[in-house]
């Protein structure tokens, strides 16, 4: 159950599930079709040891994410928003965006692996400890970033603009923001104050990309609720770690002030490149049919 101030690393609490996801990143990008593919989620894993190395070495045959309906569409999910986040940031910088903010970076290598114009800064928010890990993990594998990659540790429950600013964050010029896997962690009246801030820190021509989530409906929570804290298991864990209410939708709360906001949901965005669409009357593929992309624009 989350709590006021609640902390974590990358093995506990909201940080083990930069874990899970790098682990659908690096089974599901392994497809011959993938979409998408991010070669770093391995190495994340093996530093992790204990299962995430038994995972990739197909050692845990009953591991949700290779042995349930709901992991082999998860895979295809994370793919999925991937692609689409990867797609942003290559149109946001071919429209001349040379600041970029990773909101809640976790495992997200993209500064490592996406080819960045020169003059581009990458700036990375998180909680110090998931930031070390990754830098410590990259760094002893020798991996460099492939432009000005700035770490910025600091909860987003505390003022981070001002340590974005003290990193030297420039808000007089155009910023995309990304905030991947972010707001089912956070109350509805966090999410609110994230955009505030984030729209107060925009200059025009900024662009922010956003994955959100519908609400759980009560039934599916319910039977999440049930379930037993164990590892071939994890649904009632990861019920505990969010915040299941309503929130203010994306594409709109940018489009009323003034922004031009899109949004795909991901059973569409998988149809339109070709992948097989979960629908809601799959019970594993829920979460997937609850989840939207949305992209929204500065003039």
């Amino acid at each position: 159950m989350r709590t006021e101030g609640d902390a974590w690393d990358i093995k506990t609490g909201v940080g083990s599930t930069a874990l899970f996801v790098a682990a659908a990143r690096a089974l599901g990008g392994d497809e011959e079709q993938a979409l998408a593919e991010d070669p770093f989620a391995e190495d994340f894993l093996r530093a992790a040891g204990d299962e995430w190395s038994a995972l990739l070495d197909g050692e845990a045959p009953g591991h949700p994410l290779v042995a349930t309906e709901f992991g082999r569409d998860f895979q295809e999910f994370q793919i999925a928003r991937t692609k689409y986040f990867d797609d942003f940031f290559r149109d946001a910088t071919a429209a001349e965006v040379r600041q970029v903010v990773i909101l809640a970076a976790g495992l997200d290598a993209r500064a490592y692996r996406l080819p960045w114009p020169d003059g581009t800064v990458v700036y990375e928010l998180d909680r110090p400890e998931v930031l070390e890990f990754k830098r410590n993990v990259l760094a002893d594998n020798g991996d460099k970033p492939r432009t000005d990659r700035r770490e910025v540790p600091v909860d987003l429950r505390e003022d981070w603009p001002q340590a974005l600013r003290d990193s030297g964050f420039d808000p007089s010029v155009p910023t995309a923001w990304l905030a991947e896997g972010l707001l089912i962690y956070l109350p509805a009246a966090a999410v609110e104050h994230l955009f505030e801030r984030i729209e107060s820190l925009s200059a025009p021509g900024s662009r922010v990309a956003i994955e959100q989530m519908d609400t759980l409906p009560e039934e599916a929570a319910a039977a999440l609720a049930e379930q037993p804290d164990e590892s071939d298991n994890p649904g009632g864990e990861w019920l505990r770690l969010i915040y299941n209410e309503p929130r203010s939708e994306a594409a709109a709360w940018f489009t009323a002030r003034g922004w031009t906001g899109e949004r795909v949901d991901v059973p569409e965005y998988l149809r339109a490149h070709g992948r097989p669409a979960p629908s809601p009357e799959q019970s594993g593929a829920l979460i997937s049919t609850l989840v939207s992309l949305v992209t929204a624009v500065r003039p």
